[in-house]
């Protein structure tokens, strides 16, 4: 199972100090929604030219246009992005279109689908995305009684690639891992850490 690091912080500089100090230890650095929205497509470039060996997702949430979204980050240097699971199917398969003609992946965020996720996955997959990412965002986290093990449930039902995102750390990812996911995806698990690079270390070691 990938390791990925959500750098979801709102500037450049913080993003590629986070990235430098924990990419010995991941697989995917994801540039999130609101730092693409802060410092714009140049961020993307950035980090990949930091980078260039690493696996860059761009974490867009695309919920139109998705072939020319997708292919201006494209452009810019991501090998990932996410086009939203409750978009139009046109809208996926917009992006799917951009992923084929630059040779790159786009991946389905199931944020917000909370009726039919399981179909909707199932869906998402035959519309040609490279696998789904089952997400639990900040909002719904922080709610009482939030736990991962609805998105692993989902994960092992739908019988599709998928990644897991919400509440991944180090007593959860064991269980991430035997769910069959892909990747983990962790954010304030490792950037909230005293130490991130070994919080990213351990992670690593704990998703083999």
């Amino acid at each position: 199972m990938r390791l990925q690091v959500a750098l979801d912080v709102v500037d450049l500089g913080s993003a590629l100090g986070l990235a430098r100090r924990v990419a010995e230890f991941v697989d995917i650095l994801e540039l999130g929604t609101p730092l693409v929205k802060a410092a714009g497509m140049g961020a993307v470039s950035a980090v990949k030219a930091a980078h260039p060996d690493k696996v860059v997702f761009v974490d867009l949430k695309t919920a139109d246009a998705g072939e020319l979204e997708a292919g201006l980050a494209f452009e810019a240097g991501a090998d990932v992005v996410t086009v939203m699971g409750v978009a139009d199917d046109d809208t996926v398969r917009g992006a799917v279109a951009a992923g084929r003609k630059y040779g790159k992946e786009v991946v389905a965020d199931m944020i917000a689908v909370t009726e039919g996720r399981v179909a909707r996955m199932r869906e998402v997959a035959k519309l040609g995305v490279s696998f789904v990412e089952i997400h639990a965002g900040l909002d719904e986290q922080a709610r009482p009684g939030y736990s991962i093990d609805r998105l692993l449930a989902d994960g092992r039902e739908a019988g599709v690639a998928f990644s897991i995102a919400g509440g991944v750390k180090a007593a959860t990812i064991g269980a991430v891992r035997d769910a069959g996911a892909s990747v983990a995806v962790v954010g304030g698990g490792i950037y909230n850490a005293p130490d991130p690079a070994a919080a990213a270390k351990e992670l690593k070691k704990l998703a083999a």
